[in-house]
């Protein structure tokens, strides 16, 4: 069960608040009228709520919004792996019982990169409470993987003997910065405290286990993807991909299977990168309310 603490208001009409689930306290913002319908949004790696701050007040004029950081992310606690059991099915279920302690019985999912596994589980979980889905450079595709996973699926294969390489390659400064930029030629347009603030966090103590832990279990993200791509032929859910063209961690390659499998998918690629809020906020908050405002 879900124990709320005080609300604390900000002057644009987002609420930070706190609830506790299997023990564990997830931070959330909160925005928009709670009568209206209902949007959850879920980060990516290694970002928290904030990443959302661009979009947030628009969606807020219009909808109700939810926008946690997971366990192990930003201010949501971050018991260490022998605490909890740090895979995408667990993640997922807590974010499922938050939004059901919430008293969110339908809703619309807004998901980025983590928040695409994630996302998918809660949706496959209970698929009539799906209104839409709205994905930014969330891979579900083998193709979308390019050459920055060779190091990864090296980890998955063996991992003890590939674990500093895997830390190089996930967790460094440089690494944050590259999931930013990606190939862009408009590096002016990028804050330097996104990464900066996320090699921050992910340099807190006991949170290079936690993230290696969780990065393990993403080869099962990998195996799932027929899975998820079945579920879509078979749902076919209402659904936008929005894609940055530059991102280094997601091929573009990968936003084209979401519509050869949903009929009813709308896909746009932008000039931007991993975190397409990044470079092209305006476009991706018109994209985005439009695409809302057609299916809910």
């Amino acid at each position: 069960m879900a124990n709320h603490a005080p609300t604390v208001t900000r002057y644009d009409g987002i609420r930070f608040k706190r609830a506790t689930i299997e023990g564990v306290g997830i931070h959330y913002q909160e925005a928009g009228d709670p009568a209206g319908s209902h949007l959850v949004l879920l980060h990516g790696f290694p970002s928290t709520s904030r990443m959302w701050d661009r979009l947030v007040p628009a969606l807020a004029s219009r909808y109700h919004v939810i926008a946690p950081d997971y366990p192990g992310f930003g201010l949501s606690d971050a018991p260490p792996p022998d605490k909890f059991n740090y895979t995408f099915d667990h993640i997922a279920a807590v974010m499922s019982e938050l939004v059901r302690e919430l008293g969110i019985r339908r809703y619309t999912i807004v998901m980025q990169d983590y928040g695409g596994p994630i996302g998918f589980r809660m949706a496959m979980a209970d698929t009539p409470a799906i209104r839409a889905i709205v994905a930014q450079n969330a891979a579900a595709y083998d193709v979308a993987l390019g050459p920055t996973w060779d190091a990864r699926k090296a980890f998955w294969k063996d991992p003890e003997p590939n674990r500093e390489i895997l830390k190089k390659n996930l967790l460094s400064f440089d690494a944050a910065r590259t999931r930013h930029v990606g190939k862009t030629p408009n590096v002016e347009l990028y804050n330097p405290n996104s990464w900066n603030d996320e090699f921050a966090m992910l340099n807190r103590p006991g949170m290079g286990d936690i993230h290696t832990t969780l990065f393990y279990d993403y080869r099962n993200n990998v195996a799932s993807y027929p899975k998820w791509q079945a579920w879509l032929r078979q749902t076919k859910p209402p659904m936008q991909v929005v894609w940055g063209r530059y991102d280094l961690s997601f091929m573009v390659e990968g936003a084209q299977g979401f519509g050869r499998d949903n009929p009813n998918c709308e896909t746009h690629i932008l000039d931007a990168g991993h975190f397409p809020m990044d470079e092209k906020p305006d476009e991706v908050r018109a994209l985005h309310l439009g695409f809302l405002s057609r299916h809910l």
